[in-house]
């Protein structure tokens, strides 16, 4: 982690560390507004994936400097639909752009008693509508103990973890507008695990990305296990009204295991906008995966 700090501080990114009472730390990235880096009391190797140009000072003020998107890693929080945020010529798929005032952003870090906060006021087009939005995103940490303290665990279990509460406000004339937005937050984790996720009913992925290989993907009457492994860039789907709200990633690191379980609110009569490319009148989805082995990273 003191490596990683140093190497953004020395190319013009400063981070904030938000340490809760178990010991857990979380290095929080305002460029971008990023949740970089989750590490237990016990070491300091990061639960998620950070880009490999911040291995080292030369290579990261390199990316910083570029015209590319600048994905640092970690837990970010976007914006949906994909076909108004990200495809400036939709239905066309021939662009896949990332708005540059959605990501870096221009997050400002806000102090609280209660935890560090994150705020980024930012303009958006709408592709489909072409309607401009004017929107706050706001991103506060907090604690989150590790829910089997009070259980008999074998020794050597590690744990760290954090509480994330997001919030969209549209702001000005936008805010009378039909358009539908909603906030879509996103952890980047190391490549080469499996994904389990419970749901409530058996319920068949939708393919949003991509082709998914059917030894990939075990559907059962209550959970759909996603092997990570392949090449590649795909992203499934799985519905609001099965999903039971918590995932887990199993991944290796070195000889040990790492498990990274997100809790998150499901509500099932809620709107969950984004919608699968093809079929943009799809709604429902409020949970989606997505596997990549590429020039993105892993």
């Amino acid at each position: 982690m003191e490596i990683l700090i140093r190497t953004l501080e020395a190319v013009g990114k400063p981070t904030e560390i938000y340490e809760s009472s178990d010991g857990s730390k979380v290095l929080i990235l305002p460029h971008g507004g990023r949740i970089l880096g989750l590490y237990s009391p016990q070491r300091e190797e990061n639960f998620f994936w950070t880009n490999t140009a911040l291995d080292s000072v030369e290579s990261a003020r390199a990316f910083y400097q570029s015209n590319e998107w600048h994905n640092s890693g970690g837990d970010r929080t976007w914006l949906a639909p994909e076909a108004d945020v990200f495809f400036p010529h939709f239905p066309k798929l021939d662009q896949y752009f990332q708005p540059r005032q959605l990501d870096p952003g221009n997050y400002r870090l806000e102090r609280t008693s209660e935890g560090p906060r994150l705020v980024n006021d930012l303009r958006l087009t709408l592709t489909r509508s072409q309607h401009e939005v004017h929107l706050r995103m706001t991103k506060s940490v907090g604690p989150a103990l590790n829910p089997l303290r009070y259980e008999r665990l074998s020794t050597g279990v590690e744990y760290a973890g954090y509480a994330l509460r997001t919030s969209l406000e549209l702001l000005g004339p936008s805010a009378n507008t039909q358009d539908r937005v909603g906030l879509w937050n996103l952890l980047q984790l190391p490549h080469g695990g499996d994904m389990w996720i419970p749901t409530y009913s058996k319920s068949q992925p939708n393919v949003i990305m991509g082709k998914v290989s059917a030894d990939d993907i075990s559907v059962s009457e209550r959970h759909i296990q996603y092997r990570m492994r392949s090449p590649g860039e795909d992203k499934i789907g799985i519905r609001a009204v099965a999903t039971a709200g918590r995932v887990g990633y199993l991944y290796n690191t070195g000889d040990q295991s790492a498990l990274v379980i997100r809790n998150f609110f499901v509500n099932p009569s809620g709107e969950y906008v984004d919608v699968p490319w093809d079929n943009t009148d799809d709604f429902g989805f409020s949970f989606q995966a997505c596997n990549i082995k590429s020039h993105q990273g892993q």
